[in-house]
């Protein structure tokens, strides 16, 4: 009988790392995965809820692509690994499989929110990056204070919202992080109102069809759990304020 995981936390915080050594080809794993015994082990045991599995490249163990993350489970339905896996192709030192992963579903998931994005487009654009921005947090306000630098080297940035204090509160109703969120994506200026909040400036109320919620979840699903947060072209995640010279020098050395 499987131990009852009480919280996301006891999860995330499990110590479990495997090392895949598999030289320079990609293990092709085949084997059967029994979703339903994995759907279970993870759904009954934790507060995950499971959206996507596929074979990893670790015979036997699966990738499991949950509403907050990517973690592993036995092909059987038997293990849980709350932790990463490694591969070591050749001598290009250990690469995290979830992180390559992730890189994909980043790359492929922005795509949705595209036209739902507050964009601060450079002049003489090298590079686009997508940050999860909240206006109650202070990196994001001081990368925002910042932002003439990084259109000046040439970085487009488009921000998706990240409500630090989730959709809702501890009573269930919307979280005031939620509604100031909506209200800037429903402004008619939403860059405008982003800066403004940022600067201090309250926030005039607004409801529409902001997909708030959406980039929310979209976040948490891919690594996502603090603000500001850099998805790069590459798909890769960058927690945390970077310097806009630190962060080109970052770009062009992809």
């Amino acid at each position: 009988m499987y131990k009852k995981v009480i919280g996301l936390f006891a999860v995330l915080t499990m110590s479990c790392v495997v090392y895949a050594f598999s030289g320079d080809k990609a293990v092709e794993v085949k084997s059967q995965i029994n979703t339903s015994k994995v759907t279970e082990l993870i759904e009954k045991n934790t507060r995950l809820k499971v959206v996507d599995m596929k074979p990893s490249r670790l015979p036997n163990v699966a990738e499991v692509m949950t509403d907050q993350g990517l973690f592993y489970a036995s092909n059987d339905g038997s293990y849980f690994i709350a932790g990463k896996i490694y591969r070591a192709p050749g001598n290009r030192g250990l690469v995290d499989l979830a992180e390559d992963r992730l890189s994909l579903e980043r790359i492929e998931g922005v795509k949705q929110f595209e036209n739902d994005m507050i964009v601060y487009k450079a002049k003489d654009e090298k590079h686009v990056i997508t940050v999860f921005t909240d206006i109650t947090c202070g990196y994001c306000r001081k990368m925002h204070n910042k932002m003439s630098e990084y259109n000046d080297l040439g970085i487009t940035v488009r921000y998706l919202a990240y409500p630090r204090q989730g959709i809702t509160d501890e009573t269930g109703a919307l979280s005031q992080g939620f509604q100031d969120l909506r209200s800037i994506w429903c402004h008619e200026d939403p860059a405008l109102a982003m800066t403004k909040a940022k600067a201090g400036s309250g926030v005039a109320q607004r409801i529409c069809d902001a997909p708030i919620e959406e980039e929310f979840n979209f976040g948490r699903q891919i690594g996502v759990n603090g603000t500001p947060a850099i998805i790069l072209e590459n798909g890769y995640l960058l927690p945390g304020f970077r310097e806009p010279k630190d962060l080109a020098e970052t770009l062009v050395n992809m």
